[in-house]
């Protein structure tokens, strides 16, 4: 087997999940600040401005679970019967946030009850990615090829707690993400909320952070042992260093710098958990190697995605592009 093809894969699924948590992130964090706007209209605002493109995120999503079906079919058979009841209640709370985002509009005289449908299904759908994600991170029982483990397996602590930071995190991109494409009243509550929100996340980094290495010794060896911790310092230093700018940056009162610093506080995140990790797909037992897929069926797929990705980022770019600029009251998609 090629040696490159899985690693190959491996960043696709990567870049693929980064732009999923990146570009649905912060329309997730939308609906979970949506119950603490004081008015409808600004409810209506605050939806006006994901309403181009919460629809095409998902596309990530699609990419990120086929290419791990495709590309690492084993471990696609172990990752989904050990996270297959989180991995269904994100995907229906998904679902339900749709269908509330739509009736939303169109259904006025029971609007508090879809307002409530799309905080609730961002809420649990942002919950559980980040339950998935600590699920993975903690390691998942394997014997013989095979998920060996229970159904509740996910359910630990360090996961709830890697639920909650995704959570917090999500609401502070949604915050950030009103500051640059708001003004007024919904621009303003905006920054009163991604300020604490921010002291939030930087606690809940740091758990991880000293949680990860304390519970389990590959992940410590990975990152305190000579000379690891000589190249790998710089990922925390970078991280501090760009807290401290996006806090300053909100309370200076820039728009657009604190959404691209919190997009940037996302990727040393999951950069860290990268590093954390690889080369197993499926900690702690089985790499991108032994799980990837025959090489005839990688470089078929990769074909594929060779072609349509920059399709795919060139439509993105010119959805952004066109519907550039602050949503006032009263303007919208719909």
């Amino acid at each position: 087997m090629e040696w490159y093809l899985p690693v190959i894969w491996g960043l696709i699924i990567g870049v693929a999940v980064i732009m999923y948590v990146v570009l649905d992130g912060f329309d997730l964090g939308i609906g979970i600040l949506f119950p603490f706007a004081k008015e409808e209209k600004e409810r209506d605002v605050m939806m006006n401005t994901v309403a181009p493109f919460w629809d095409g995120n998902e596309t990530w999503l699609i990419l990120g679970g086929g290419g791990l079906w495709v590309a690492f079919p084993k471990a696609y058979a172990v990752v989904m019967p050990a996270l297959y009841l989180p991995v269904i209640i994100m995907l229906l709370a998904l679902v339900f946030r749709g269908v509330a985002f739509e009736f939303r509009w169109v259904a006025a005289s029971s609007r508090r009850l879809w307002n409530f449908a799309f905080a609730a299904g961002s809420l649990v759908a942002a919950f559980f990615q980040g339950i998935i994600l600590g699920g993975l991170v903690q390691g998942i029982t394997v014997k013989d090829g095979a998920f060996a483990g229970g159904p509740l397996d996910w359910a630990t602590p360090f996961a709830l707690l890697c639920g909650v930071g995704v959570v917090v995190g999500y609401a502070l991109l949604g915050s950030t993400w009103l500051l640059v494409k708001t003004e007024g009243a919904v621009a303003d509550r905006a920054r009163s909320h991604a300020i604490p929100l921010l002291l939030a996340v930087v606690v809940l980094m740091g758990l991880v952070s000293l949680w990860t290495p304390l519970a389990f010794d590959r992940i410590a060896t990975r990152w305190f042992s000579r000379p690891n911790i000589f190249f790998l310092a710089p990922v925390p230093i970078i991280t501090a260093a760009l807290t401290y700018l996006v806090w300053h940056w909100l309370k200076t009162g820039r728009e657009m710098l604190p959404f691209f610093g919190t997009i940037g506080l996302f990727v040393l995140g999951f950069l860290g958990l990268a590093i954390s990790t690889f080369p197993y797909l499926v900690p702690p037992s089985l790499t991108v190697w032994q799980t990837a897929a025959a090489p005839p069926s990688q470089i078929l797929m990769l074909f594929g995605v060779i072609f349509l990705l920059p399709v795919v980022l060139g439509y993105i770019v010119f959805v952004y592009w066109i519907f550039r600029g602050k949503v006032r009251e009263g303007e919208g998609y719909h």
